[in-house]
């Protein structure tokens, strides 16, 4: 009885010991040398096929975004807001040759409004998403003619602004061969316009 009950723990009990050397097997051989690799095998060629799939929409989806972008530069292009020039310096430029026009404009041979100084002003690196371009300017005009080179300035196209306007009367004034003196208010203020969005051209 006791040899019979002994033979069936002993099966169990070799058993056991052989699952245990299977699964110590399978830890030291198989796993790391079989099944780790070849999960991350699947795991990559998973990630290729997501990347693949990302690539394949964007070539198919590439003409709608080239026409979107055509659309947009076209807009922008067209936008009478911003100064069409590409460079801080073309603007400038461009912007104290809108000044002279307009101020002989609002008096034919600056006989009631004339330039005394306008200054290109110099601004740090701008972080902001559009590029201010900026002119100092004083003039010296009779107010109906000072209203009028205001109105053309902030009305015409590509938009301008005037800003920090400063209006003293020439009575306080003493300079007599002073670029239009004489003929009423000493303003100076701060004219600036934008550039489009990308149309930055930084020196080297």
């Amino acid at each position: 009885m006791r040899t019979a009950d002994v033979r069936p723990r002993d099966r169990w009990l070799a058993l056991g010991i052989l699952a245990g050397v299977l699964g110590l097997a399978y830890l030291v051989l198989i796993h790391p040398w079989w099944t780790r690799p070849m999960r991350e095998a699947d795991a990559r060629i998973d990630t290729l096929q997501q990347r693949e799939l990302r690539a394949r929409t964007a070539l198919q989806q590439a003409p709608q975004i080239r026409e979107r972008l055509e659309d947009v530069a076209d807009r922008y292009a067209r936008t009478p807001g911003f100064l069409p020039e590409r460079s801080p310096e073309l603007a400038t430029a461009a912007l104290v040759q809108r000044l002279e026009t307009t101020v002989s404009e609002a008096s034919p041979g600056n006989r009631a409004c004339a330039i005394v100084n306008r200054s290109p002003v110099t601004l740090p690196r701008q972080e902001a998403r559009f590029t201010r371009v900026v002119v100092q300017v004083r003039i010296r005009c009779g107010a109906p003619q000072l209203a009028a080179v205001l109105h053309a300035l902030e009305s015409g196209a590509p938009r301008l602004f005037v800003d920090n306007l400063n209006v003293l009367s020439q009575r306080h004034l003493t300079n007599a061969d002073a670029p239009g003196q004489g003929v009423g208010l000493d303003v100076s203020f701060d004219l600036f316009g934008y550039l489009q969005p990308g149309g930055r051209v930084d020196a080297p």
